[in-house]
């Protein structure tokens, strides 16, 4: 047993990526702490000017949770960018336009 863990705290990682920048943050939260308690304490915000937290969806290894969603030890908590295209519409649109 690590001292982070006997003293209630364990270590979760914070992720986001765009076409510009790569952000992957390692944070020590304390038992009890939610994703936006992580995302407080990686300083995500802080790091990637312009982007604003509270309007990205977010996640645990690639499953959509709620800011308030508990962590456990070693999750990945993500921050999902919105989709540029609805997947249905272009699906449609490679339809239509394939030689048949």
């Amino acid at each position: 047993m690590t001292a982070a863990s006997a003293a209630g705290s364990f270590a979760v990682q914070v992720c986001y990526a765009s076409d510009a920048v790569q952000f992957l943050q390692s944070v020590q939260v304390p038992a009890g702490a939610t994703i936006a308690h992580s995302l407080a304490l990686s300083g995500v915000a802080a790091a990637i000017p312009g982007l604003d937290v509270a309007t990205l969806q977010t996640g645990i290894y690639g499953k959509k949770k709620t800011p308030d969603t508990l962590l456990r030890p070693h999750d990945r908590v993500e921050l999902y960018r919105p989709l540029i295209a609805d997947p249905k519409n272009a699906r449609r649109r490679r339809k239509n336009t394939a030689p048949t």
